[in-house]
């Protein structure tokens, strides 16, 4: 028989153990760099969820710490609540402005014990703070604590009711507590008050340490035992006692008057704003936190004010106006006429300071000790022998009065002063 000459394929073997030895390890290798990469992801997975946790609890724990810190004045709430139909509204053109009263309390009660006895707590210093519509510039006004004005019948905290009279304007504190400086203020000056924030001598100096202090210019060296100050001439860097000691010092330092006392507050102001917009402040958490709990610790606001969401969104409203755009002035004032240890407005200028933040327009001001502005005349002065009730009303009080508006060709100035400026460049 004829040999097959017809090809066929290769007959497949099974690989014998020697070639197939290094199969059967290669297998068990790739399947453990698989569970190791599981692992490492399973691990790295789990560390990442409990930081996540751990870091939204302290978030929580913070913000909690930080809300609880606001204390809430409800008493006022519930006052002025009770009088809304005596409130002023809100004008056309200021829809979407805000007026803040800032007060600062002489209470010498708990933790202010040591700054002495005092015959009842009265407001040191008030600032009326508007913020415009567009939250593009931002306006103080210091109101004098010694300026005469009409303060409107109060309810006392004993429950009773003070009748209207004309005192001094500090007076109204003592007398009705923030329910009755906040009706003062909107009566003389025709503006709504939105809320307001009180904060006493201790909550102060906690806000100046906060920033690790607060630089300042002093022109001469200050000897004030009182307020125990001791001072070289030139930049100095005020911590919470000494910050305390310069924003209330009056008789020893410049002629005496509280007029001076009211613009170094607000070169103060502007220096402590600058100083908490740098970005040492608001970028350094560990620098930020103590800021944070003090300004929450050191206040008593109203309801609409008194949370940490609520005072957020007013820090970042004032944040992003630009210093330049950040005003400080006190409401034109002059010795009483009949007692020149107290002040009284000086009208117009007063009664159009508060129509242009009332109508939420621009405040331009000028450096202090430029020189009245000449664009406004003020008003003629009462007789003296007339006694007080023969002084109008307006020429007191700052309100809104009949009388023809002077004729002007551009918006008048005010002596003031901006955050921007440096209070020892001015010297």
């Amino acid at each position: 028989m004829a040999e097959d000459d017809t090809e066929h394929p290769p007959t497949e073997h099974p690989p014998t153990e020697e070639a197939g030895a290094a199969a059967p390890e290669a297998v068990p290798e790739a399947s453990a760099r698989r569970r190791r990469r599981r692992r490492w992801l399973v691990v790295t997975a789990g560390a990442l969820a409990f930081v996540l946790v751990a870091c939204g609890a302290l978030l929580w724990i913070a913000y909690r710490k930080l809300d609880g810190n606001i204390r809430t004045d409800s008493t006022t709430d519930q006052l002025l609540a009770r009088l809304e139909a005596e409130r002023p509204s809100r004008t056309a053109g200021a829809h979407g402005a805000e007026n803040l009263l800032l007060i600062g309390s002489d209470d010498r009660t708990g933790a202010n014990a040591s700054y002495g006895a005092a015959g009842g707590q009265r407001s040191d210093t008030t600032i009326l703070l508007h913020l415009a519509a567009d939250r593009r510039r931002a306006t103080a006004v210091s109101i004098p604590r010694d300026v005469m004005v009409s303060v409107p019948a109060c309810e006392k905290p004993d429950g009773t009711r003070s009748r209207a009279t004309l005192m001094q304007f500090n007076a109204a504190f003592e007398t009705g507590g923030p329910a009755c400086s906040i009706r003062t203020v909107e009566q003389l000056s025709g503006i709504r008050i939105d809320h307001y924030v009180i904060v006493d001598f201790t909550g102060f100096k906690r806000m100046v340490d906060a920033v690790d202090g607060v630089e300042v210019c002093v022109p001469q060296p200050i000897h004030d035992k009182d307020a125990k100050l001791d001072l070289p001439a030139g930049r100095q860097t005020l911590h919470g006692e000494q910050a305390l000691g310069y924003v209330r010092a009056r008789e020893t330092l410049g002629d005496g008057s509280d007029t001076q006392r009211m613009g170094r507050q607000q070169q103060f102001l502007a220096a402590l704003i600058r100083k908490v917009q740098s970005q040492d402040v608001l970028l350094n958490p560990t620098k930020l936190w103590p800021v944070l709990d003090a300004a929450t610790s050191s206040v008593r606001a109203d309801g609409g004010l008194s949370s940490l969401g609520a005072l957020y969104d007013l820090t970042q409203d004032l944040r992003e106006i630009p210093s330049a755009d950040v005003t400080f002035l006190t409401a034109p004032r002059q010795p009483y006429r009949f007692d020149s240890d107290r002040d009284e407005f000086v009208q117009p200028q007063t009664t159009q300071l508060f129509a242009a933040l009332r109508d939420d327009r621009p405040v331009e001001v000028r450096p202090p000790g430029s020189g009245p502005s000449p664009t406004v005349r003020a008003a003629p002065a009462a007789s003296p022998s007339a006694g007080p009730s023969a002084a109008p009303s307006g020429a007191l009080s700052g309100a809104p009065t009949t009388s023809p508006s002077p004729s002007v060709s551009t918006p008048p100035s005010f002596e003031g002063r901006t955050a921007d400026v440096d209070a020892c460049a001015m010297h």
